[in-house]
């Protein structure tokens, strides 16, 4: 008898420790939003590099388990495995490395050609600052306010780093909402782009950009370091690893180290980013209000961002001699999410024209953005660290 009473007690104990004992509908709606990402990358082939990891990392993160049990496998568990790789995002380690990568692997041709172009991507960070005043109005702190405003930018790794400055209580949510957006331009830009342009504006077609040097690819990286970080030092460690990156690419004799940085490592990273950021979505930490106004302010900040840089080339045409009009519809170009957004002016561009190229120059602006929230964002982190 008492051995099946000891039976009885280790299944009863075994049952505890279960996710079904512990679950509750918030996991289930975590686990469903986690499937929703895996079904958009795989069906949808919306930025599955991004959402698969996500997704999946949504899925670990909302595991139900016995918080006191002292097992050390939760995400915010001190010294759990999770929680180690979790550092890299909560302490800012991957996006540098995650930048490093995007240096290695951009060409800023277009924007060295056509320097005006840096106006463009500097336009659409409107959407952080307007982002950024609307959550001060709703009674959000200032560091809050401008870690939440930078998602206006689509700048994923740059929403990490400055919220895990400012305000780390929010980092989860900020973190999935950068990249949910990131991986819906498809869907959010294209009415706003038709819907701000007229069927003349998006006939213009813009010269071809001129040929660019060896040596000014090579300066480039030196002379954008140097006159962005003397201006905002705090954006050092996304900046000098963006053009370091784009150095080793350039200067044509580190082709090893770049194919490493935009290759392997970048590719290393982003696994880990993804997974750890979609694990933070732990349904306890992560569904409360503060969550859903982040999201609806992401949504605001990146409809402001598309919106402002293509008004920006509207307003700006009007000023531009005849034969040098740039086509309003590279100016949702300017958020930083390469090479989506760019691609996306090609597309609208080429349903009005078949002829009509615009994604070379559209890379001119999408570039300038990942400059620009990157500059955006040393300047929140200055005013407010």
């Amino acid at each position: 008898m008492e051995f099946l009473t000891f039976l009885y007690d280790n299944l009863i104990d075994f049952l505890e420790f279960t996710a079904f004992a512990n679950a509750t509908p918030e996991h289930f709606a975590m686990i469903i939003a986690g499937l929703f990402f895996i079904y958009l990358a795989v069906k949808k082939n919306f930025e599955p590099m991004l959402l698969i990891p996500i997704g999946f990392g949504i899925l670990i993160g909302n595991i139900p388990f016995k918080i006191d049990a002292g097992l050390e496998i939760g995400i915010y568990e001190e010294g759990s495995v999770l929680n180690i790789l979790y550092q890299g995002v909560s302490c800012g380690w991957y996006p540098p490395i995650v930048f490093l990568g995007i240096g290695a692997m951009t060409d800023f041709s277009s924007l060295i050609s056509n320097p005006k172009l840096m106006l463009v991507g500097a336009a659409a960070q409107f959407g952080i600052f307007g982002a950024y005043m609307i959550a001060l109005s709703l009674g959000f702190e200032p560091n809050q306010a401008a870690a939440i405003g930078i998602i206006g930018g689509a700048d994923g790794p740059t929403a990490i780093f400055l919220s895990s400055k400012l305000a780390p209580n929010l980092m989860g949510a900020i973190a999935v909402s950068a990249y949910s957006y990131m991986a819906l331009v498809p869907i959010i830009q294209p009415p706003i782009m038709r819907l701000l342009t007229t069927k003349k504006e998006r006939l213009i077609r813009m010269k071809p950009a001129r040929a660019v040097s060896h040596t000014e690819k090579v300066m480039f990286p030196i002379i954008g370091l140097l006159l962005t970080c003397f201006l905002v030092p705090s954006g050092l460690p996304l900046l000098g690893m963006l053009f370091f990156g784009n150095l080793l690419k350039e200067s044509g004799v580190t082709t090893r180290l770049a194919k490493t940085a935009s290759g392997p490592l970048m590719d290393s990273i982003t696994i880990l980013l993804g997974l750890t950021v979609g694990a933070s979505t732990q349904a306890s930490e992560f569904l409360t209000a503060n969550s859903i106004w982040i999201f609806l302010l992401g949504f605001v900040a990146f409809i402001i961002a598309s919106a402002s840089g293509v008004l920006f080339v509207k307003v700006f045409n009007l000023i531009l001699p005849k034969g040098q009009k740039i086509n309003p519809l590279i100016g949702n170009a300017g958020v930083s999410a390469v090479p989506m957004s760019a691609r996306i002016s090609q597309n609208i561009g080429l349903e009005y024209d078949p002829t009509n190229y615009l994604l070379m120059h559209a890379m001119g602006p999408n570039v300038a953005g990942v400059i620009g929230s990157a500059v955006a964002a040393g300047v929140l982190l200055g005013f407010l660290a």
